[in-house]
């Protein structure tokens, strides 16, 4: 394998499963936790396409290899960032299965065809744009802040890019939930499936994995709270489970036909 390049402040993370590597910098946004459990959550064809948006340094199209034999696209625009999720493919020799672009995902539909997918998945932006100055890296304030796309440009453009029939995965933040649901009716998305994840079984949901259908009809699966820490350090064993690959979905198991 030709050499991969690791520049300056870069370093290479275990991905904990499948001997998979990353390259990151603290120069840019990580990624955390919920990129892990939507590459997980979603439900993925056994073969076909797949778009992963918003896609940072490729961090769920490299977990998606795992659980499917489907080709993955990846859509992000910031150039930094496409670049190391390149050099990431590249590393874990995956050239075959991913295929990265750099770009605005609002561009996408031109670019790689209606309803030419099977599955979206998109870790976005989950807040607002402040105002005034910020005081931020801008790697993080794109990854953090809806600079470069809305809530609306995101699901407009996942339910162009999915075919009928196909699937819609998003992680984002609980108290986005309703304006999640009703833009994604407006776009013909159906919400089929609800997952709250909780630090603790006491404390209030974080972060929300939501699954929708392409012209499906109404009805929506609330699954079991998904609970990330036991103690105050130690993560639930089905978190361990996730993070380690030993469990191929994230999902309800009495059911992830929908």
């Amino acid at each position: 394998m030709e050499r991969v390049p690791i520049y300056e402040r870069e370093r290479i993370d275990d991905l904990l499963t499948h001997d998979l590597k990353i390259i990151q910098s603290d120069e840019v946004f990580s990624f955390s936790m919920d990129a892990v459990l939507i590459a997980r959550f979603c439900s993925v064809p056994p073969r076909g396409r797949i778009v992963d948006l918003c896609s940072g340094n490729g961090v769920i199209p490299l977990l998606l290899t795992t659980r499917t034999k489907a080709h993955i696209t990846a859509v992000e625009i910031q150039a930094r960032l496409a670049d190391m999720a390149q050099r990431n493919v590249q590393l874990n020799e995956l050239e075959e299965r991913i295929d990265i672009r750099h770009g605005d995902l609002r561009q996408s539909p031109a670019e790689l065809g209606n309803g030419a997918f099977d599955l979206v998945t998109v870790n976005p932006p989950y807040l607002a744009v402040p105002n005034g100055d910020q005081n931020v890296n801008e790697h993080v304030a794109a990854a953090r802040h809806e600079l470069f796309c809305t809530l609306d440009d995101v699901v407009r453009v996942s339910s162009r890019l999915v075919r009928s029939g196909g699937k819609v995965a998003m992680v984002h933040r609980p108290s986005r939930l309703v304006d999640i649901c009703c833009t994604m009716r407006q776009y013909r998305l159906e919400p089929k499936r609800i997952r709250f994840v909780h630090p603790r079984a006491d404390a209030e949901a974080n972060m929300v994995l939501i699954e929708a259908l392409r012209d499906g009809k109404p009805e929506v699966r609330m699954l079991p709270p998904l609970i990330v820490y036991k103690n105050e350090t130690e993560y639930t064993d089905e978190l361990m489970e996730v993070y380690y690959g030993r469990r191929a979905a994230l999902a309800d198991p009495s059911n992830t036909s929908l």
